[in-house]
């Protein structure tokens, strides 16, 4: 069983490389009774939050923060420092507080997220979408110069900052090796089967990460596919599971599992971890949801209790769930009402709570909807 996910093969250079098999595993995988029930569990909770987006008053606005939240978390795994209000600013044309580099790269994440769903109309996923969605996690932001886009023609290796490859904890194939495997990884993509589909994307993330095809950007390209495979398999309406908060959370056991997989063939227990993270995952975002449809309620009776309750207020209100920093002139110009109004219905908002002045400027003010912020932003905060 040692050598049921592949073999290390000594090369030339003198280190040993993991040269993985193709999929689906061999011998076949064991479903256990524990297996069987979580993977039983993991569907329920997924239906049911697939389920939520039918009762949200606009889902596509959720999602998009949500989106916002999963490319915090999967590039905060990588390393990367930033902040939901600091994307949130940047993405307002304001001088966010976190380095700039950084919020490029959740905001490049965001980008590859939304035009590899749009994408799956045209295509399924494929090796040609994984290139072009890697090109746009890349582009201006750290590894740009790393080849965007394109598999790899030069050996990586996963080690300690400054470790060379004889030091490494885990070298993939060889670049010539990378395109055959990349193609068997595509046939088993595409080939119909028996798996269900919870167990197949669990492997295709494991052999993904274990081909690691790419110099720069392979753990959120393969965290990404998780999200690509569910929409394209119609197994979510809406791409709404994300697991990058339980994989940094459970940043070890991930890392540990997959080498378990390599050196020891244990499909079965990386397929347990992660079936329990489509679980909390799915609890987790479908929680999320209802809060945010209760703090609505709570709002719009807030807004009546103090007498603000004009058709332009609730139509503010809505636009913040989309828009949770705002200035006035955004407000004037999505309301259409004439800047005296949009000014009173911000001072109105503002002493009630639901709205906060964040530039200490007397000019240019920018409005910050905090309660909203806290809610998606839960998790995020880097310790």
């Amino acid at each position: 069983m040692d050598n049921r996910a592949g073999i290390y093969e000594m090369l030339p250079a003198g280190y040993r490389a993991f040269i993985p098999k193709s999929l689906p595993p061999d011998p076949p995988l064991e479903y256990d009774d524990e297996l069987h029930s979580l993977l039983s569990k993991a569907d329920r909770d997924l239906a049911r939050l697939d389920g939520i987006t039918t009762v949200l008053p606009n889902p596509d606005l959720f999602i998009a923060m949500y989106v916002k939240k999963e490319a915090l978390l999967s590039s905060q795994i990588e390393g990367t420092q930033a902040s939901l209000e600091g994307v949130l600013e940047f993405e307002a044309e304001l001088t966010p507080k976190d380095d700039v580099k950084e919020i490029k790269e959740v905001v490049n994440y965001i980008k590859a997220l939304n035009y590899g769903i749009e994408r799956l109309d045209d295509i399924p996923v494929s090796l040609a979408l994984i290139k072009e969605i890697h090109k746009i996690l890349l582009e201006g932001a750290r590894g740009a110069n790393l080849d965007p886009g394109e598999f790899r023609a030069f050996q990586n290796y996963i080690g300690a900052p400054g470790a060379r490859v004889h030091e490494a904890i885990f070298v993939p194939p060889p670049p010539d090796m990378v395109l055959p495997a990349m193609e068997g990884l595509e046939s088993f993509l595409h080939s119909k089967d028996n798996i269900p589909p919870l167990v197949k994307i669990a492997l295709i993330h494991a052999q993904f990460e274990t081909i690691h095809p790419f110099l720069d950007g392979n753990g959120r390209i393969g965290r990404l596919l998780i999200s690509f495979y569910l929409v394209w398999k119609e197994i979510l309406s809406k791409p709404l599971l994300y697991l990058s908060y339980y994989l940094k959370n459970n940043r070890n056991e991930y890392y540990d599992l997959l080498m378990k997989v390599r050196t020891k063939g244990a499909w079965e227990d990386w397929i347990k971890f992660f079936l329990q993270g489509v679980s909390e995952t799915s609890q987790e975002a479908a929680n999320t949801a209802r809060e945010i449809i209760k703090l609505k309620q709570e709002l719009i009776v807030k807004l009546y209790e103090n007498s603000i309750s004009s058709i332009y207020a609730v139509q503010l209100l809505d636009f913040l769930f989309d828009r949770p920093l705002v200035s006035s002139t955004e407000i004037v110009d999505k309301l259409n009402i004439s800047s005296v109004t949009a000014n009173e219905l911000i001072k109105k908002f503002e002493s009630i709570g639901i709205l906060r002045e964040i530039t200490g400027k007397k000019r240019y003010k920018r409005y910050f909807f905090a309660n909203y912020v806290d809610i998606i932003s839960r998790g995020t905060q880097n310790i």
